[in-house]
């Protein structure tokens, strides 16, 4: 691992990450243009915060529903603006990771279900029935899946990072904390701006808006529009085309009305529409992995015959483009299979503010749908081994109804400051699929049984039923593979060889169209109040109570007739004491092959229902106390909730694929709630020049809900700690052992410090500096919920280890020098951002080899403009260093099992390949802008 002296360094040449000019909030717009949070931090600032503060970095924000100097909130809050985020080159919330030490922004299978994390913390994979750790708010409103906020956003007046767990105003699933994106607002001056952008990988990018008055100082309209259209980074050779390339566009509608100065109604209405081929993933680790010294832990090595699997592909005209050079971004995917999927995201919102006299009313009405296509090539490779087909029985949809009420105002001569409020919503999901087995799967898994047995290549023709030859070979003695095979079997050769055939016929089949429904419905009460004992010291109370209720039913459409027939005939085998210990995984192996992910027929015709209600309370208390007026100190507790749901993959239906699931099957997709408890410590100083911020924390984790992807399956599990010793039972290779009997308790923990600083010399030139240092770590003594259940074996990594996508050292940086060139107005920029990052592991299972190293990021932008902004023109580089690193490996679908972890803990044979995918390369070019 890096050292912190070498982030730390690395940092000080970019220096780091405070926002640029934010804009007074119109009233009474200002009381509710940020929807759902808590905050502190560092920014930049508002005319009003420089005049009565001296400092820019001291901006207005509202994430207390109310308009606050941020220097004055004792909570913990990163505060992006506008500026910031263009010379950055922001169009979605990814690159404010940019100047966000404590946030990590990463897509991966489907962009419509990004991950977010705060501290560490987040909701990881592509499983659309985990809603994020992190809420996005956008406008005041709730995005359930973080995907949402990686669309184009156009103009943004600032992006508010709250970190830690929101539960007060933010509600249900913000237990890490809560992005709030602030888009500009309609004025009554007529304005606009355009600019058009073009880089490499043919990048064109196309923005502009116009704002004014339709009625004088009563209804001002304001309209945004995106194009974007670029080239993939990836590129699929064996279809000749590209892969991850933007094709997108988003337009913006607004309408402020106000009628008086005590009335004010915002409606806002937009639409993106994407067609994109998303996502491309390329060979990071095809080696075999075997154990040198059989009963000595912790060893492992390379086999120097090669992988096995690979040979296997290779034999059916498998390539591996990325082998060796995995940055060289060349994919091959199935011939003909080279997908793009068309998503829709659009809905409008009404904001309602009314001054009443004796408080402040705030309404807030949403409605929104989401629909973004599901078809690919699941395997990631040019064999075809499995695909979601493109005809439209892939998809996942939302519809979602959104109403928040809030009234706030003071009594007591202002010493209390109360808000007291609502919200209901209700959500509509439906994830269709069509997974099926590749015209290419049967071969190639009886070839992976029968390489499993034996090495010997020989044996192998994937032509041949059960990838068995019929031809005398003369390294056998004149016997076929088929007799030299079956001869490892004895009187049980009949079983396995018929197995294997009926395996290799399994081609073409499974989804016809499977379908998952979860309705949601959500309603909260929630108060929150700063009662100011004197001129220093004040308190802060939250409380809110969230009643959640959601209802799942499913139906299938399945094909696959292989596998009933597979178990009818093989099971009973598992069973029969006769059948010798070393056969039954072959026997296993060919039955999980044919029923991976229970797909089969013996879906069809199954009422699948369930449901379930739980009620949580949520909250926050608050300390703060300014000795000066310079410095604010404060301390708090914070208790935040994650609502349960459904795991929208099939695999948990059954324990295991050996049976077939029933109607009474469903229950066993739910999980549970997560809670957490959160403390925290800080000190904020401002003074003209600077800006420091500190804030301590810890946070426990009780029922966190974790999903894996195993190669096959995603595992969803809520993880806790037993407080008596499993004897490491949960570090086993075991779903039985590990089990709690005694006391349950949280089982990840969160804590660290972080520190925000930024200096303002000049008008004209800022620094900023972050650090972030988090412990993120899974407790011992695991188990799989707080009802003590074993922990799956292939979480055994976790106790006592650092969590995945959880770095211990963030450092962030940004410089920006704006000097003025001649006597006309005309101003130049210089800007540079960097962010460090520790090493960290991608895999939510922890294993070897999806471990990435520490990296370093750099931005840099430079240009010249015109009086008033009136034009510019500026060159930039995101990733200006062409660093190389990966968002995500994970296993690749069906080719091959066991890691070099495994091998390392348990011995015996890892032969599974290994894809990951890649975060972006350099990009540069030009933009041209002009503002009016």
């Amino acid at each position: 691992m890096r050292s912190i002296a070498y982030l730390l360094s690395a940092a000080a040449t970019a220096a780091l990450a405070v926002p640029a000019f934010a804009q007074d909030l119109p009233t009474p717009q200002a009381q509710a243009q940020t929807a759902g949070t808590s905050t502190s931090g560092t920014a930049q600032g508002s005319v009003a915060a420089e005049e009565d503060t001296g400092n820019v970095g001291d901006i207005v924000i509202t994430a207390t529903r109310r308009a606050e100097r941020l220097s004055n909130v004792p909570v913990a809050v990163s505060a992006v603006g506008s500026a910031a985020l263009e010379n950055t080159g922001a169009t979605d919330i990814r690159q404010a990771t940019q100047l966000v030490p404590s946030l990590l922004v990463s897509s991966t299978g489907s962009e419509a279900n990004a991950s977010a994390r705060i501290r560490g913390i987040g909701t990881v994979g592509d499983n659309p029935g985990l809603e994020s750790s992190v809420a996005v708010f956008i406008d005041g409103v709730y995005r359930s899946r973080t995907g949402s906020g990686l669309n184009d956003l156009g103009e943004v007046d600032r992006i508010e990072v709250l970190r830690g767990p929101q539960g007060t105003l933010a509600g249900r699933n913000a237990s890490a904390g809560t992005i709030n994106i602030l888009t500009k607002l309609p004025e009554y001056t007529f304005g606009g701006y355009a600019e058009g952008t073009y880089g490499n990988y043919d990048n064109i990018r196309i923005a502009g808006g116009l704002t004014g008055p339709i009625i004088k100082d009563m209804l001002a309209f304001r309209l945004d529009g995106v194009f974007g259209k670029r080239d993939g980074f990836y590129r699929d050779v064996i279809n000749n085309t590209d892969y991850n390339d933007r094709n997108r566009y988003f337009v913006r509608g607004q309408l402020l009305f106000e009628p008086s100065a005590d009335v004010s109604v915002r409606l806002i209405g937009d639409y993106t529409r994407r067609n994109e081929k998303c996502c491309g993933a390329v060979y990071i680790n095809t080696a075999e992995k075997i154990d040198p010294t059989p009963g000595v832990p912790g060893d492992f090595a390379i086999n120097p015959a090669g992988n096995r699997i690979v040979q296997v592909m290779q034999s059916m005209g498998g390539v591996f483009p990325s082998a060796g050079d995995p940055f060289g971004r060349r994919i091959a995917n199935s011939l003909g299979k080279a997908y793009a999927n068309i998503t829709k995201d659009y809905g409008g919102s009404a904001q309602i503010d009314a001054n009443l006299g004796f408080a402040q009313l705030t309404s807030i009405t949403a409605y929104r749908e989401y629909k973004s296509g599901n078809a690919a090539d699941i395997d990631y490779g040019n064999l075809d081994i499995g695909y979601r087909a493109d005809d439209g029985n892939a998809y996942r949809q939302f519809h979602t109804f959104t109403q928040e009420l809030r009234l706030n105002g003071s009594l007591f001569d202002d010493k209390l400051d109360w808000l007291i409020g609502g919200y209901f919503s209700k959500e509509d999901l439906v994830v269709a699929d069509n997974l099926k087995f590749g015209t290419q799967y049967g071969a190639f898994a009886a070839c992976r049984i029968v390489a499993t047995v034996s090495p010997v290549a020989a044996l192998r023709n994937p032509a041949a039923p059960g990838c068995l030859g019929t031809t005398p070979v003369a390294a056998f003695g004149g016997a076929t593979g088929r007799q030299a095979f079956g001869a490892n079997f004895g009187a049980l050769a009949p079983a396995i060889l018929g197995g294997l055939d009926r395996l290799s016929t399994l081609n073409n089949l499974g989804d016809q169209r499977a379908n998952y429904y979860q309705d949601s419905k959500n309603y909260a009460f929630f108060t929150h109040n700063i009662f100011k004992l004197t001129d220093k010291l004040s308190l802060t109370g939250g409380l809110r109570y969230t009643h959640e209720q959601k209802d799942f039913r499913g139906d299938f459409a399945n094909n696959n007739t292989v596998c009933p027939a597979q178990q009818a005939a093989l099971s009973p085998l598992l069973a029969n004491p006769a059948v010798p210990a070393a056969l039954l995984p072959v026997v296993g192996g060919i039955i999980t092959l044919t029923c991976t992910g229970n797909s089969t027929s013996a879906l069809n015709n199954l009422n699948l229902r369930d449901g379930f209600k739980e009620g949580e309370f949520s909250g926050t208390g608050i300390v703060s106390y300014k000795p000066r007026t310079d410095t604010l100190v404060y301390a708090s507790y914070s208790r935040g909730y994650k609502a349960g749901g459904y795991n929208l993959d099939r695999s948990d239906l059954t324990a295991n694929v050996f049976s077939s699931p029933t109607n009474a099957s469903a229950s066993r997709l739910r999980f549970d709630p997560e809670t957490v408890n959160a403390y925290e410590a800080g000190v904020k100083y401002t003074s003209r020049n600077f800006t420091l911020n500190v804030a301590g924390f810890r946070q426990d984790f009780k029922n966190f809900q974790l999903n894996t992807f195993n190669g096959t399956n995603f595992i969803v599990q809520n993880i806790s700690s037993c407080e008596t010793s499993l004897n490491g039972g949960d570090r086993d290779a075991s779903a039985v052992t590990g089990a709690c009997t005694g006391k349950v308790g949280y089982g990840v923990r969160s804590q660290g410090f972080e520190i925000e600083s930024g200096l303002f010399p000049v008008r004209n030139f800022q620094v900023g500096l972050g650090y972030t240092y988090v412990e993120t770590k899974f407790k011992n003594n695991l188990v799989g919920s707080e009802r003590g259940e074993a922990l799956d074996p292939a979480l055994f990594l976790l106790s006592g280890n650092t969590m995945s996508n959880a770095p211990k050292h963030t450092v962030t940086g940004s410089t920006t020098w704006t000097p003025s060139i001649g006597s006309g107005g005309i101003t130049g920029l210089v800007y540079i951002d960097g962010r460090m990052t520790s090493d960290y592991n991608t895999g939510s299972d922890l294993f070897g080899e999806k471990a990435q190293d520490g990296f370093f990021l750099m931005n840099a932008r430079v240009g010249i403009r015109g009086p008033e902004q009136r034009w510019a023109l500026e060159l930039w580089a995101q990733n200006l260093l062409d660093t190389n690193y990966q968002q995500v490996a994970f296993s690749a679908p069906f080719q091959g099992a066991g890691s070099q972890s495994q091998v390392q803990a348990f011995g015996g044979v890892g032969n599974q390949i290994f894809t990951s995918y890649l975060a972006e390369p350099r990009t540069y070019g030009v933009t041209l802008r002009s503002r009016f």
